[in-house]
């Protein structure tokens, strides 16, 4: 990186500068000024200039000394990931879940609220007000930077839902603005899909993966898209949207478990029924997953045949159940795919999306670092 400014732009020299600092120091380990020196390509001088503003404006925080270091030991710096909160909320069709995290994604609050699922849009509203308020408690208002909403249905750049096909009353919430009446800062608002495929990506199972297709498997289907290591939003942000096809098979997917569900009584609710009496062997119950998986397939082949990823990650609320859909699902890929990837299980269940929002979050942080926004 060069340091001679351009233009005369010192202001703009400094705030390069000052993302390459941080953007080291997001790692795990402390660094050194030379060592930081020399991963920035920065002069020695130009890197201590930068770390001690960043430590005045609280960016970053000096570590403590290594212990048994001879002779004076050189200062060790590393991001403040307690200067500020992030808020994640994923408001969905049957809860609401809000995460308080600290500057790193690490959850220091959360609150969850059930939702009917013919909720209209005042009472999912209403709801996501009471558990953005639980998730806030404690939490004084400035200090969260930023906040990364998830919903279902096709989301604008202005975050208001342009369509929703699964939510009553839901298209055309302005679900930006409803948030930022409850919480200070930048808000953002991205679909549900794509934000737990972006969760798997940062803290996930697919975190050392550049080209993977996430599948949300639930009572909706849905897929994210990830393409040389970022989140691929398409031009009009429709990107993933295969199940609006009825070819792919995702709409009559949910269909094969809800016919055993309404023809067998069990003590264990909802569709857990189906995979608990799947794994105790009842045939019923694996022809009702394997049609799902089958139906399932058919789209995920498309995705998986169009980008060739190196993983398919298994996330939503079924990904708890993936014990009896993987090998299904593997088989059905065998029969459709030149090559069939490596299939993986999300370990975040339906908490991913939320995730994913919190990292929508801290997207809009680091690109605050980048221009400077924040004093």
């Amino acid at each position: 990186m060069s340091e001679q400014p351009a233009g005369g732009d010192l202001s703009r020299l400094r705030q390069l500068n000052a993302s390459a600092v941080l953007r080291e120091l997001r790692g795990d380990q402390p660094l050194t000024l030379t060592e930081l020196s020399k991963r920035t390509r920065l002069s020695r001088a130009s890197t201590e200039d930068v770390a001690r503003d960043l430590l005045g404006r609280g960016w970053l925080t000096e570590v403590a000394p290594a212990s048994g270091s001879v002779g004076r030991p050189a200062r060790r710096y590393r991001f403040n990931a307690g200067a500020g909160r992030l808020l994640g909320i994923d408001i969905g069709g049957h809860k609401a879940l809000a995460l308080v995290t600290d500057l790193d994604g690490e959850v220091l609050n959360q609150s969850r609220i059930e939702i009917p699922a013919d909720a209209g849009r005042r009472e999912r509203l209403a709801a996501l007000d009471r558990c953005v308020a639980r998730a806030l408690a404690g939490t004084s208002g400035g200090q969260i930077w930023a906040t990364g909403v998830a919903t279902t249905g096709l989301v604008d750049g202005t975050g208001k839902v342009m369509l929703s096909d699964s939510l009553p009353e839901w298209t055309g919430v302005d679900l930006g603005a409803h948030v930022r009446r409850l919480v200070p800062g930048p808000v953002r608002v991205e679909n549900d899909c794509k934000l737990a495929a972006l969760a798997e990506t940062w803290r996930g199972v697919a975190r050392y993966a550049k080209d993977v297709v996430f599948l949300l498997a639930g009572v909706r289907t849905g897929a994210g898209l990830i393409i040389d290591g970022k989140l691929h939003r398409g031009f009009a942000n429709w990107s993933g949207e295969i199940g609006a096809l009825p070819a792919a098979g995702w709409q009559q997917a949910p269909e094969h478990l809800i016919t055993w569900l309404q023809d067998t009584a069990s003590a264990v609710d909802g569709f857990e029924r189906v995979f608990v009496a799947a794994r105790a062997g009842d045939q019923g119950a694996l022809a009702a997953i394997e049609g799902y998986v089958r139906d399932l397939a058919v789209g995920a082949s498309a995705l998986v045949l169009t980008l060739d990823p190196q993983l398919v990650v298994i996330g939503g609320g079924f990904s708890r159940s993936a014990d009896v859909m993987v090998e299904p699902l593997r088989r059905e890929l065998d029969r459709w795919c030149l090559r069939t990837p490596e299939i993986r299980v999300s370990a975040f269940a339906d908490e991913g999306v939320a995730l994913g929002a919190v990292r929508l979050a801290l997207d809009e942080v680091e690109s605050t670092i980048t221009t400077g926004l924040r004093p």
